[in-house]
């Protein structure tokens, strides 16, 4: 008996349950979608918005960690970062860490 017999025989033992398996089938990429996919695109769309925001003055924070303020906005998708006065580092937008950058421009809370 060789491999593809067994496939056969599998195949036709069940006898009309092959409705439910497409049923589950698309059950799981539902899940795929929501749970996977679509919270992915909605923050590559949080970030492209809040990299398009980026202007003169924010202080921002690198994914390398680096803290600094944006002195200047080149139009070839970099940016010069002022990490002391008088100190400069040409940067990628896309370097900007979003998380570290909402975390460190919130405003503390009270202290009771």
């Amino acid at each position: 008996m060789n491999l593809a017999t067994v496939f056969l025989m599998l195949g036709q033992g069940q006898g009309g349950g092959g409705g439910f398996q497409f049923v589950f089938l698309g059950l799981m990429v539902l899940v795929f979608y929501f749970f996977m996919i679509r919270p992915q695109a909605k923050k590559a769309k949080q970030q492209k918005t809040f990299m398009s925001g980026l202007q003169k003055g924010d202080k921002i924070v690198t994914i390398a960690g680096i803290h600094g303020t944006i002195n200047k906005i080149n139009d070839d998708g970099t940016f010069m970062l002022e990490v002391n006065p008088g100190s400069y580092i040409k940067m990628e937008k896309s370097a900007v860490s979003m998380e570290m950058t909402a975390n460190l421009n919130k405003t503390p809370a009270p202290v009771k």
